[in-house]
Order: structure tokens, then sequence, then C-alpha cells
């Protein structure tokens, strides 16, 4: 990026409800509506994780993800603390509640395309209160997967033709960079 682009005016070219396309300079990209950001939940508990899937329109089918929702996308919680979000979403998605997040930083997932962050959250202490599944529309599946059977998970999953979301390379990164 030049040093014309940086210094550039931001120029909305079209705002929906939850994102926005912009330009500065000659540079185009996508950005959260009304400063919305994202919670991203990391839940481990005795030896496994809990994952989520759910059709993803832009991708044309299933994605395995870490659960995962928006921080503050109603006007009734604006101002939403990050841990609180995170709490909310994973009871909403997975049906489990935890005993304590916490905020791991603040990380962004394709800096070149969308200016969207998203905080990693740890949750702890994992109690499960109802079946899950997201609110109305979402057909969210929970997967409660050991951390030993990961990657075969995922390998079969990714066989199946099933999307799975870059932020489970935090689970599998290490393996895949010493090639165990």
């Amino acid at each position: 990026m030049s040093a014309d682009d940086r210094n550039s005016p931001e120029e909305v070219m079209w705002e929906g409800r939850f994102v926005s396309a912009r330009r500065r300079g000659k540079w185009e990209y996508v950005a959260r509506s009304r400063g919305i950001r994202a919670a991203v939940i990391l839940a481990i508990d005795d030896g496994h994780v809990l994952l989520v899937e759910q059709y993803r329109v832009p991708l044309g089918r299933n994605c395995i993800e870490l659960p995962a929702g928006l921080i503050g996308d109603h006007d009734h919680n604006d101002g939403e603390h990050p841990e609180v979000a995170g709490a909310r979403e994973l009871e909403e998605e997975t049906g489990f509640r935890a005993e304590t997040v916490t905020s791991l930083s603040e990380f962004w997932s394709s800096p070149g395309m969308v200016s969207e962050s998203f905080t990693l959250l740890r949750a702890t202490g994992l109690t499960r209160v109802s079946a899950g599944g997201g609110v109305a529309g979402e057909d969210i599946t929970v997967h409660r997967i050991a951390l030993d059977v990961l990657e075969g998970f995922i390998a079969d999953r990714r066989a199946r033709g099933d999307a799975i979301d870059v932020r489970l390379l935090l689970l599998l990164g290490a393996r895949m960079i010493e090639g165990v």
C-alpha cells in the first residue's frame, strides 16, 4: 500500500446491516458495520474441544469452526464486553456454560481483505445446560472432540467436502509445523 492510500479518506461504497464494502485510495476491503466485532471461543475441557458445524452461504457448504459470535450485535447489548458475548455465544451455540471465560487477545484473520478483528477467548469449567444449536435458523451441530483424535476428525471432515475454519490451526499448528 502506498502512502497515498494510507492518507486517503475512507469511502463507503455499500453498507448493509452487518458488513460494508469500503475503499481507501485504490484499496478495497470489507468491514463490519457499526463497529461490530467478533468473539471466538476456544472451549477445551477434560481433554476435549467444542467445535460447531454449520452451513455457510459464502462457502456453499458446511464449515467446521470454533464457536463464535458477534459482540454488541443488538441494540440492547451495545458496549458488550467480549467475555460476556463469548459466554453467551458459547451457551447459545453449544449448550455448554463456562465457569470462566478469559480473553487471550485480539486477532485479524484476513487483513488484506477484511478489517474485522476477533477476540479469542478461552472457556473453562464447562457444564452442559442445553442441546445448543444456536438461535432459530442457525442449525448448528455441536461436536465435542477428544484432542488426541482431532487431527483425524478434521481430515475426515475435509475429505467429506466440509470447509475448515482457519482458526482451527490453533489446535493443529504445532503438529503441522513439526511435520508430525
